[in-house]
């Protein structure tokens, strides 16, 4: 009986989520909110590199960012940490994915 009400819990918090149906979305960096982090954190770093050196290096690290680091649903990722189960499904889907679209694509 606890299961069934865990679950309609999680299906009422899903809902009411600020986060429904975009569970996980790429972080949004862009190289002048690093310039400031780094001002702030490391003040006269800017000064030490060029002005076009920083501008690069930041903007690598800001495309880096995106493609590394999501922002994700709380209770999504709670629930990929309790059932190992569904982060393979999840996975499993993920390394299938160019196969199961060239599959699509063939059937039509």
């Amino acid at each position: 009986m606890s299961d069934i009400l865990e679950e309609a819990s999680a299906l009422v918090q899903c809902r009411e989520c600020p986060w429904y149906r975009t569970c996980v979305t790429p972080m949004r960096y862009t190289s002048e909110d690093l310039r400031r982090q780094m001002q702030s954190t490391i003040p006269g770093a800017a000064a030490a590199m060029g002005e076009t050196e920083l501008q690069s290096f930041l903007a690598n690290i800001a495309a880096a960012a995106q493609s590394l680091i999501l922002e994700g649903c709380p209770i999504f990722i709670q629930r990929l940490r309790t059932s190992p189960r569904l982060a393979i499904k999840i996975k499993q889907i993920m390394q299938n994915w160019a196969s199961e679209t060239r599959d699509e694509v063939s059937d039509n």
